[in-house]
């Protein structure tokens, strides 16, 4: 024998099982491929369940004026000046520009006020401290419909604050009860070791709650700053009782409602604000959606 036969690599096998082209892989491939849908055959009915309406906006939002009266469920010609129709319609910026002051304050005041209570709340020791949960998690299962007639006395007729947004936002500076009470839970699983240490270090109460707990409860403010951000976004019920005889003061939720009477007719254009006013508060919670779940969920403390 010699050395080149040595040399010489034995050739491939030909079975039929050694080929990723053969019918034996494709048949494992498509029985692997059978498997995974019959496992997430739940998941995707679920998503496509809840997928489906934001497909049908977004398409019909593309239609003209008349495609958009028929069946037809795919857009023969896209209209993408749809969209600047809808964004150049008088007031829509304005309540573009209300509603980010009523979310964006709306937030910022419920977190600042909200996570003081909570904190006292949860690590401070002091008489009466169960009364005044007590009283938190009874203003949670107090309904709005209850207070609406004294705050609307208070606020339009003595303040002299109606037609405009601010007797929704100065409220929400002296706490939310839901915010209060998610934040309590949250902060009640933070070792009492790290809050004894930062004392011994001479830190103050204000101290080891801004250097000391914060850090560590970031995830259930982005929790409660994205629950509130939603709610005052979708908010329909507060502007109309305070801001529905200035037109200069309606937000989003609003105004949709008077655009949606204006242009009953034009689905098109209907779906595109529609769309528009969504989007924001989607994209949102898909680029915070980690911080959002680990929040709720009130895992503890990482490291």
């Amino acid at each position: 024998m010699t050395l080149s036969n040595t040399l010489t690599p034995a050739p491939a096998p030909t079975g039929r099982t050694g080929r990723s082209g053969s019918p034996a892989a494709r048949a494992a491939r498509r029985r692997d491929l059978l498997n995974w849908v019959a496992v997430h055959s739940l998941a995707i009915a679920a998503t496509l369940f809840f997928l489906l309406p934001f497909v049908f906006v977004f398409l019909t939002s593309l239609m003209d004026d008349q495609q958009a009266l028929t069946t037809d469920y795919w857009p023969t010609h896209w209209q993408w000046g749809n969209y600047t129709k809808v964004w150049s319609t008088p007031g829509f910026l304005s309540w573009w520009r209300n509603t980010l002051l009523y979310a964006g304050l709306g937030t910022l005041l419920t977190v600042v006020s909200s996570l003081p209570v909570a904190y006292a709340l949860a690590k401070f020791r002091f008489r009466g401290r169960n009364l005044a949960l007590m009283a938190v998690i009874a203003m949670m299962m107090l309904p709005p419909q209850v207070t609406v007639i004294p705050m609307y006395l208070f606020w339009a007729k003595q303040m002299g604050l109606g037609g405009s947004l601010w007797p929704l936002i100065i409220p929400m500076a002296f706490g939310d009860a839901f915010s209060i009470f998610l934040l309590r839970q949250f902060l009640m699983t933070i070792p009492k070791e790290y809050i004894e240490a930062a004392r011994i270090d001479g830190c103050g109460d204000l101290r080891t709650l801004l250097r000391v707990v914060l850090p560590m409860a970031k995830p259930a403010i982005a929790a409660v700053a994205l629950f509130q951000f939603f709610y005052c976004w979708n908010d329909y019920f507060g502007p109309q009782i305070y801001a529905s005889n200035n037109h200069e003061a309606w937000t989003l939720s609003y105004g949709l409602e008077s655009f949606k009477a204006a242009h009953h007719a034009n689905w098109n254009l209907t779906m595109a604000a529609t769309l528009l006013v969504m989007a924001p508060v989607i994209l949102l919670f898909f680029f915070a959606q980690k911080a959002f779940i680990e929040g709720v969920t009130l895992t503890g403390v990482k490291g």
